[in-house]
């Protein structure tokens, strides 16, 4: 599994829910110790968001569901 910023689980730019679904983690406490972290080490975690924000790819959209055509029995197959 790549790491990647997640699509669905986000609250600005993806990167805590990437984190976390990478890591096997709640994304709540995720973020919750990262707004922390951020606290104590005077902003280093805004620098280093911001960073992997623009360095972490975000995941691609899913597929389409594949919906087979209707079943023409007047035509050959090939």
């Amino acid at each position: 599994m790549k790491l990647r910023r997640s699509r669905d689980d986000y609250q600005i730019a993806g990167v805590c829910g990437g984190l976390a679904n990478h890591f096997g983690l709640d994304s709540g406490r995720l973020r919750v110790v990262w707004v922390l972290a951020t606290l104590f080490t005077a902003f280093a975690g805004v620098v280093l968001y911001l960073a992997l924000w623009y360095l972490l790819p975000a995941e691609p959209p899913p597929a389409p569901a594949f919906d087979p055509p209707p079943l023409q029995p007047w035509k050959k197959s090939l």
